[in-house]
């Protein structure tokens, strides 16, 4: 679950998220808005990589704001990006395994990177250097190093940006399998309606950095607020 209180970020007279309050409890949750709406600003809180001026921020029972970024991975955050962070120069497993270093005991490793290769489909390509990757074994190695280490909270930024419809439904039905599998809440960022419709029981919508809707996802993509904030998208 995550629990936001009156958060506040300011950047001199700008205000990207303002006043905004809201309780997250689906397995896999989505978060939409057109444009400046504070959807990037929002993920990086959560992620520690920006500071607001007011405000709590909890994950369960733990409250994720007092933490440095190293200690929110350590508590069970992971976050994708949009652009993938592949280092090109380390195999496939040993990129996961540089996230390993950090949230898996020592003798653990191992088996903990077996694992995340085996989720994602790529244990027959583990011995290959990230520079020889398409994007969607990209975007695979990505989520891979989402699930190691006992996540909790996985942010996710249009994970499947650029993917086929084949492959965009494979990526989506592994994400659907993480809430059960590793007991991790999902939280999806993405401008693409379909995909939050699809995937998402829970959705929230956040408008120049206020709440404009928050609940079941139909019915949040049905609301007349919500259509007018994309002015017409969808």
């Amino acid at each position: 679950m995550i629990k936001i209180e009156n958060l506040v970020v300011q950047f001199g007279g700008v205000r990207p998220i303002n006043e905004l309050s809201a309780v997250l409890t689906a397995p896999v949750a989505g978060l939409i808005g057109p444009n400046g709406a504070g959807k990037t600003t929002l993920l990086n809180v959560l992620s520690g990589f920006v500071r607001p001026v007011q405000g709590a921020v909890s994950l369960g029972e733990r409250a994720l704001l007092p933490m440095s970024p190293l200690q929110r991975v350590r508590a069970g955050l992971r976050r994708s990006f949009q652009t993938e962070q592949v280092v090109e120069d380390l195999t496939v497993s040993g990129n996961i395994a540089a996230i390993a270093d950090h949230v898996v005991p020592v003798g653990h490793r191992s088996g903990a990177v077996d694992q995340a290769l085996s989720f994602v489909g790529l244990t027959s390509v583990a011995d290959r250097l990230g520079q020889s990757l398409n994007l969607f074994q990209r975007r695979l190695v990505e989520l891979a190093k989402c699930v190691i280490g006992n996540p909790k909270l996985i942010l996710l930024d249009e994970p499947a940006a650029g993917l086929t419809e084949e492959e965009g439904k494979a990526f989506r039905e592994l994400v659907l399998r993480i809430p059960a599998e590793f007991r991790a809440q999902v939280l999806i960022i993405d401008h693409d309606v379909d995909l939050i419709r699809s995937m998402c029981s829970e959705t929230m919508v956040l408008d120049y950095g206020k709440l404009l809707a928050l609940g079941p996802t139909h019915a949040v993509l049905a609301d007349p607020n919500v259509r007018r904030a994309y002015l017409g998208e969808f």
